[in-house]
């Protein structure tokens, strides 16, 4: 299947704003999404995430606010001018077509002649790996197969975006991961600009080049999945993007090499600030944030940040093993080990977890 790279479109959001009734659920929405970019949009059930990806496709009309493809403002442009591929979470297949028929119904509808029809439905199937299967009848397929009949009926219309609305989230988890490649292999192999909208922290960061968390209806914050990861912007996109441990306390001073010192309710520990900039005063309420991976007993002797506790719960996963590690007047924390030599049981005995500043994020406290 060929492309006209030129038809890729960078989309800007401009103050995008939608009420359902007396409830806001886009709440002045601005981002810019890069030509060829996969972007993802992450968050809770009712975040608004599928309200923005349905208002990109022309599905709703916003209160207020704009939608540009390229220079072209689309916001009161019909979902069918609009050139866009959209996957929904059900497939939305017509059991009574085979595969081949429901591949080619955007064309049909495009009044495409017929063997333009047949060579671009071969080619799209053979593109999602389902080559010789056109005369399938779609209760024939797998789960799988009916994903990838999904996705060759939005390419085969060549896109100039692909909307993709939990597409994976009927899957088992080997298809889920199979499938998070293809299409990512499908996206970047055509320059397709893609905006994604998923629940799955996971799928958001293995595929995305940059990353939306959405809450009560605006962008928590956007970045890629590293710098989200790493450098959370607040306490919500910390906890939604990965298991974190939160531990409040109070700035002390500084420690040098950008560090402060936080006073907890069982040690003083170094961390780092999660905004550049952002100088705390002392005395001030902050929150820290450490990821389970960050923490580990007995390797780092000479880390300021110490952990001394006894292990409440032990939980094996073969990879890695979880412990609940219970701080004597502070807070039960998360720790998580990969590729376990030694798994240490519950036990009243104490030990000791630590972890490097630099993986010790402090959060305002909002």
């Amino acid at each position: 299947m060929t492309y006209n790279n030129a038809r890729m479109v960078q989309i800007s959001i401009r103050d995008l704003t939608k009420h359902f009734g007396a409830q806001t659920v886009l709440d002045r929405v601005n981002v810019e999404i890069g030509q060829g970019e996969l972007f993802f949009l992450l968050g809770p059930s009712g975040c608004g995430k599928t309200t923005l990806l349905r208002h990109i496709a022309g599905f709703y009309q916003p209160n207020s606010g704009q939608i540009f493809f390229g220079e072209e403002d689309v916001t009161r442009l019909p979902a069918h001018k609009r050139g866009t591929g959209m996957m929904f979470q059900s497939y939305a297949l017509w059991p009574h077509l085979n595969v081949a028929q429901n591949v080619a119904f955007g064309l049909e509808e495009r009044k495409r002649p017929r063997p333009e029809i047949e060579q671009r439905v071969a080619e799209a199937l053979d593109l999602v790996k389902l080559g010789g299967l056109g005369t399938r009848r779609i209760a024939q397929l797998s789960g799988g197969q009916q994903q990838r009949v999904a996705l060759a009926r939005a390419l085969v219309i060549r896109p100039r975006c692909l909307l993709l609305d939990e597409p994976l989230s009927n899957l088992d988890a080997k298809l889920r991961h199979e499938m998070r490649s293809e299409i990512r292999r499908i996206c970047k192999e055509f320059g397709l600009t893609g905006i994604y909208v998923t629940h799955d922290r996971d799928e958001a960061l293995s595929m995305a080049d940059r990353v939306a968390i959405m809450d009560g209806g605006r962008l928590a914050q956007v970045g890629s999945p590293e710098e989200v990861y790493r450098n959370p912007a607040s306490r919500i996109v910390a906890e939604f993007i990965g298991e974190t441990n939160f531990i409040p306390g109070l700035v002390q001073a500084t420690a040098g090499e950008g560090l402060y010192e936080v006073k907890t309710a069982f040690s003083t520990l170094r961390a780092r600030p999660s905004e550049l900039g952002w100088q705390p005063r002392h005395g001030e309420k902050v929150v820290l944030s450490i990821r389970p991976e960050a923490l580990t007993f007995g390797h780092l002797l000479d880390s300021p940040n110490q952990f001394p506790g006894h292990i409440a719960d032990t939980t094996y996963l073969g990879s890695s093993v979880q412990y609940a590690l219970q701080i004597p007047n502070g807070p039960e924390i998360k720790v998580c080990e990969t590729n376990p030599r030694e798994i240490r049981p519950p036990s009243s005995t104490l030990v000791r977890a630590m972890a490097l500043p630099h993986d010790v994020v402090m959060l305002k406290d909002e």
